[in-house]
């Protein structure tokens, strides 16, 4: 059902494409968004501490920065913990002292050339002699009470934040996994549900081939009851054609037979050579028209539809024939074939098909003859029947199978018949795409090999 090459695989497929390529950008948006609302905040926690400094940094009498109150948030105390403030005077003169959180122990962060200067508040990322990264914004101000510019900072640890960030994509990548299993699930339900008409479809035209319905039936969306109907439509058309073409077969065979029965009585009452001649070739006339009328006959049937026959009824029934026209020589007929097993053709192509077959080899059979049916596994899709004929006479050398299998060919003139009935039974079987093959048997003498369309 997956397959690309189904209806079913490329709605999925396609599907779960778009879903994939669509849930990896809402990802992608999500996470980016995350990150820079927590960088929102986090600056603006930064600035929060840096007004809080400048609210509270005076002045000594000697021009040294002085905290009057202490910044409420420990980590500012706690050594190298990665969040840090600092005043320290731009000009860098002599004997200017500085200010900064104990955070720091003695060293002091420095504001990266290209921030350096600038008016407002800048953001700046900066490691820590720890290899911690930091998040830091610094701004230029003049203290009250002196002329000196002081470049005040504020940095916190910005792996915090990372880490934050990494949890945050975690828990989305898992939701979005969980969603897209969820999608997958409800596209595989959905194109299940959307397809289901075609699947039921599909088995009405099954019954239709198999001869237990003669049309489509039941309610079909919008979308396909068009190609219902016109399906019907089909299948009605193909029943007339067929049924026209036994009408025209029958006509034709009365129409020329009439004419010929009175060829062949008026050459009969006289006595030239002129009449035996005219008999002898209305003769085979008559033959041809019958021969080929009947192979007209036997292609119209095959290429109906719906057309089914039990297999065992058939071959019990002409094995029982048989043996009685033979019960003369003691010819046992037998009989292999399951129950259920059927023919995709007509009853009647399927008897003159192995009806052949089992009394050509009631022929040459010296006690025994016997046929059996089975369900051949199938092929390029198809379902076929294997019918095997078989005898326990002395059989045909494999160079005189092919010239047994043309038309008129008779390989021994002591046995009554035309030399027809084997390529009557190979074009009536290749009228239904199926094959004829002469083989070993093993009760000792022939095997004929019919392979036919099997109804599933």
């Amino acid at each position: 059902m997956m397959r690309p090459s189904s209806l079913s695989g490329r709605l999925i497929l396609s599907s779960l494409l778009v879903s994939i390529v669509l849930l990896a950008a809402t990802g992608l948006l999500l996470a980016s968004l995350f990150t820079a609302a927590l960088e929102r905040n986090f600056d603006q926690r930064l600035r929060s501490v840096l007004d809080g400094l400048l609210a509270n940094i005076d002045v000594t009498a000697d021009g040294a920065p002085r905290l009057s109150s202490a910044i409420v948030d420990p980590r500012f105390g706690l050594p190298l913990s990665g969040w840090y403030w600092q005043v320290v005077p731009v000009d860098k003169a002599r004997g200017v002292t500085d200010l900064a959180s104990g955070s720091l122990l003695e060293q002091r962060l420095t504001v990266p050339p290209e921030f350096a200067g600038r008016e407002g508040a800048q953001a700046f990322y900066l490691k820590d002699t720890m290899g911690v990264t930091l998040r830091a914004i610094a701004q230029v101000f003049r203290l009250p009470g002196s002329s000196r510019a002081y470049s005040v900072l504020v940095a916190g640890n910005y792996d915090e934040l990372s880490g934050e960030v990494r949890s945050f994509n975690r828990a989305l990548i898992a939701s979005l996994v969980l969603l897209a299993l969820g999608l997958a699930l409800g596209v595989f339900v959905q194109v299940r549900f959307g397809l289901k008409p075609l699947r039921a479809m599909q088995a009405n035209l099954l019954a239709i081939r198999q001869g237990e319905a003669e049309q489509l039936k039941g309610e079909y969306p919008a979308e396909i009851r068009p190609v219902a109907e016109e399906l019907n439509l089909l299948i009605q058309s193909n029943a007339e054609i067929v049924e026209r073409a036994r009408t025209q077969v029958g006509n034709l065979a009365h129409a020329l037979k009439t004419p010929l029965s009175v060829l062949t009585n008026e050459a009969a009452g006289q006595g030239s050579a002129l009449a035996a001649k005219v008999a002898e070739q209305t003769g085979l006339m008559r033959d041809q028209v019958n021969l080929y009328l009947d192979r007209a006959r036997r292609a119209a049937r095959a290429q109906g539809l719906g057309t089914v026959t039990e297999v065992k009824p058939v071959l019990e029934g002409l094995a029982r024939t048989l043996e009685r026209i033979n019960r003369d020589k003691g010819i046992s007929v037998s009989v292999d074939c399951p129950d259920g097993l059927k023919f995709r053709g007509e009853r009647q192509d399927l008897e003159e098909m192995v009806g052949n077959l089992l009394d050509n080899a009631c022929k040459w059979a010296a006690a025994r003859a016997g046929v059996s049916a089975r369900l051949a596994p199938a092929t390029a899709g198809r379902n076929l029947l294997a019918i095997s004929v078989e005898d326990d006479g002395p059989g045909l050398a494999p160079d005189k199978r092919d010239a047994a299998l043309r038309r008129g060919e008779r390989l021994d003139e002591t046995k009554p018949g035309s030399g027809l009935g084997l390529a009557i039974v190979r074009e009536t079987a290749a009228m239904y795409n199926g094959t004829l093959r002469l083989e070993d048997a093993a009760l000792g003498g022939l095997r004929a090999c019919l392979d036919l369309p099997a109804a599933a």
